[in-house]
């Protein structure tokens, strides 16, 4: 498979299957993410996807070395075969502002966004407890943050300004789905123009 251009993400096989989808998720992250800053990672139980996982990096270069350094490992009493994806993914492509380079079939990646991005994050299903020091700590660690706005009387909803859509696209993709409560994940759109 050496005819596959060099990309922000790369593919991984032969994983468990019997490992928890939520758990190998992060058990990627804790390994990979030495090699850099991680966008996102994709890890499906479907049966045709059982196995096997996407992890998208911010550059190239920690793709690369993460590729050549965990080749073979034994990950879950398995080798790890790894390789580039064939095409950047969505998070990777919105940072870039190549919006969507795939066709939504490749529904393993998740659909083009429904909403155009917009610098505006719109968050959802957040716990009752939630605070705006709580969100400000979470998304602060992106570049380009700029504020969270709480809704009066709506503990469950939140926005989070970033200075453009590209920063915004990058924290919507990390932290989509974070559980801020073992009982809440959180969901992320971008704010309706």
């Amino acid at each position: 498979m050496m005819d596959i251009r060099p990309n922000n993400t790369i593919y991984i096989n032969n994983l468990n299957e019997k490992v928890k989808k939520d758990e190998l998720k992060k058990s990627l992250y804790a390994i990979f993410s030495q090699f850099g800053q991680i966008l996102d990672i994709i890890a499906l139980k479907t049966l045709k996807m059982r196995g096997q996982a996407f992890v998208a990096f911010k550059d190239i270069n920690s793709a690369t070395n993460a590729l050549r350094s965990m080749q073979g490992f034994p990950f879950y009493d398995k080798p790890m075969r790894i390789q580039y994806a064939k095409e950047d993914s969505n998070a990777v492509a919105k940072m870039k502002g190549t919006r969507c380079p795939w066709p939504s079939t490749a529904g393993w990646w998740g659909r083009c966004p429904s909403s155009p991005p917009n610098q505006i994050l719109f968050l959802t299903n957040l716990p009752e407890e939630t605070n705006e020091m709580m969100l400000s700590m979470l998304f602060n660690q992106f570049p380009g943050f700029k504020e969270v706005r709480l809704v009066p009387g709506r503990h469950d909803i939140a926005f989070v300004e970033f200075e453009n859509e590209i920063q915004s696209s990058a924290a919507k993709e990390a932290l989509q789905g974070f559980k801020i409560t073992p009982t809440h994940a959180m969901k992320i759109t971008f704010a309706k123009k």
